[in-house]
């Protein structure tokens, strides 16, 4: 009976079954100096581009532009919580050395950053993907959108967003993969290896973050190649969009951050655990690194990339058609020289009549007027 009691004593907790501390590890990449720097301009970021939403929100008359807004600030306020939650116990390990078995010996504490590393990943790029689908039926259905898309439900989809990364964050506790402790003891993530079970986890994680990167991709392409359609049909049309091509500039750096940050690291761990190999803990570290930089840059695309700020940095720009457009004359020409080679049959259509029945209509962004 007295063996059995011990021996029960001696199972060794789920997150310390991989990487058992106190562990002699030591990188550049996992040193104190980076985890501080990371985490104190990611936050001091996040804060300043608060603040500047804040503001452009309660100046805003646009109901799309509201939308944009509240999207932009869920964001900010996720990539927030995210690098103070995950920063402070990096940052605190490096300081105090504790030791993980003796502060969490039932794993706690670490499920809780596993999922949090999980819940702060995936809330980007899902919101990245929810901000696409708002913007494509912005533009392209603005009609039905103008009807269902008010303050409230664009809050409820924020919430949904969270709600489905929260889920998948808490599936590990349920027996779908484990948390364990990762070197160099600093930090808790999902076991990345190929048994069934946290194969089929880091599987999901990933097809979950590169599925949203291609559905903010198609539906941005969309997006793009619509706008400018009109842009370059009428000239009207380009002084009435100041703030539809605002928007999309935004949030096409989003996606492209979004995903020279994330990418390396959802195929690494699609990588790793579909070809059996042994994880590289070196580069698992500077992938996690380079995720990192996407809460640390997602906040300058707003800071930066607004008409007040762009109207400083060039104050000779002629402003009084008042169109963003002018401020990129030669990406623009370019992009005028593609769009009518790829549809200047259908812009023809347009205004030579176009076919019997008023097929071809102009966009919706040309029937409805915009306010700012």
């Amino acid at each position: 009976m007295n063996g059995s009691t011990s021996a029960s004593k001696e199972i060794t907790p789920v997150c310390f079954s991989v990487n058992n501390p106190p562990f002699n590890y030591n990188h550049t990449i996992a040193s104190a100096y980076f985890s501080a720097v990371f985490s104190g301009l990611g936050l001091s970021s996040n804060l300043f581009a608060f603040i500047v939403l804040v503001k452009a929100f309660q100046r805003t008359k646009s109901r799309s532009r509201s939308s944009f807004l509240i999207f932009l600030m869920g964001l900010v306020v996720t990539d927030f919580m995210g690098l103070l939650v995950t920063g402070s116990i990096v940052v605190s390990f490096h300081v105090t050395h504790f030791n993980w078995r003796h502060l969490d010996p039932r794993c706690h504490f670490c499920n809780f950053m596993g999922m949090s590393m999980v819940f702060y990943g995936l809330c980007p790029l899902l919101l990245g993907a929810a901000m696409a689908i708002e913007r494509f039926m912005g533009i392209n259905r603005p009609f039905a959108r103008s009807a269902n898309m008010s303050k409230g439900r664009v809050w409820s989809m924020v919430v949904m967003v969270w709600i489905l990364a929260g889920c998948i964050g808490l599936l590990p506790l349920t027996g779908l993969g484990s948390y364990q402790v990762q070197l160099p003891g600093s930090w808790c993530f999902f076991n990345i290896s190929s048994q069934p079970l946290d194969l089929s986890f880091c599987l999901l994680f990933s097809l979950v973050g590169l599925l949203s990167l291609a559905v903010s991709f198609v539906l941005n392409t969309v997006s793009v190649v619509t706008l400018l359609r009109v842009c370059c049909g009428q000239e009207a049309a380009i002084r009435r969009r100041d703030y539809e091509v605002e928007m999309m500039v935004q949030l096409i750096w989003i996606m492209i951050i979004a995903s020279i940050c994330w990418c390396p690291l959802l195929v690494f761990i699609a990588e790793t655990v579909l070809s059996g190999r042994k994880l590289q803990i070196r580069n698992l570290l500077l992938w996690i690194r380079f995720a990192t930089w996407n809460q640390i840059l997602d906040p300058w695309v707003y800071i930066l990339f607004r008409r007040a700020v762009l109207k400083r940095i060039y104050p000779k720009m002629d402003w009084s058609r008042g169109s963003i457009m002018t401020l990129y004359p030669g990406f623009t020409a370019s992009l005028r020289r593609l769009t009518r080679s790829s549809l200047g049959s259908g812009l023809g259509k347009v205004d030579g009549g176009g076919a019997p029945g008023g097929e071809d209509t102009p966009t919706p962004l040309q029937s409805l007027p915009t306010t700012s």
